[in-house]
């Protein structure tokens, strides 16, 4: 899989660009899927799905700045809070259940990983890697909260209340009988541009997509 750049997104406005780790998302996705997008935000990911591969969008938010922006850009999103849960949902009834950047902030992310399991018939995790090189040797040698382009922020203000490492997220769907169909470590350089990382990705991966899907037996 060659290194994707991080590209303006199609019919966005000017300022709005596609995170480079979105491309690897969209190539997960199958044309003219079902799209819950959670936590979609301002609907980057959701419009560009919608554009280049012809899905049929929805997303949650709890910002309504953010639903209103998405509603701006012509997609079907409503407010909810994703620590309740997707009890409007019924079981499999979703072709793609996606998560990027979400479970970090949340309460309850293991409940919310079980319902994307359950309403999901393939569900795309996405995470920043606590376990990645640079927050390990800022706890170790500095003795302080780690700062990185993808954990950016102090620790009084941080949105992130649950960190987790690529080993970790393994190990809980391992644990919990949940199949992991794909997983694309990636290395964000600083023009944004992402490569896979295949080799020790927990400790050189600053960030991890995961498709999960199913059950094990």
């Amino acid at each position: 899989m060659q290194p994707y750049e991080e590209t303006p997104k199609p019919e966005a406005a000017p300022e709005e660009h596609l995170p480079a780790e979105f491309r690897f998302i969209l190539d997960l996705v199958e044309p003219r899927s079902y799209v819950l997008d959670l936590g979609c935000g301002t609907g980057v990911l959701l419009k560009a799905l919608q554009v280049e591969k012809g899905v049929r969008p929805q997303g949650i938010d709890l910002s309504e700045d953010a639903i209103q922006a998405c509603i701006a850009k012509g997609l079907f999103v409503y407010h909810g809070d994703l620590d309740e849960g997707l009890a409007d949902f019924n079981d499999q009834s979703v072709d793609y259940v996606i998560a990027t950047n979400t479970l970090q902030v949340l309460h309850r992310p293991a409940f919310l990983i079980q319902e994307m399991a359950r309403v999901g018939k393939r569900c795309i995790i996405s995470v920043p890697n606590f376990g990645y090189w640079r927050v390990r040797s800022q706890l170790f040698f500095k003795g302080i909260m780690p700062k990185t382009s993808r954990l950016p922020y102090e620790w009084h203000d941080s949105p992130n209340i649950h960190h987790t490492t690529i080993k970790d997220f393994r190990h809980y769907c391992k644990k919990n009988g949940i199949k992991i169909l794909r997983e694309i470590a990636l290395k964000t350089h600083d023009d944004r541009a992402c490569t896979v990382v295949r080799c020790c990705p927990n400790l050189l991966a600053d960030y991890a997509v995961f498709m999960i899907g199913g059950r094990s037996k």
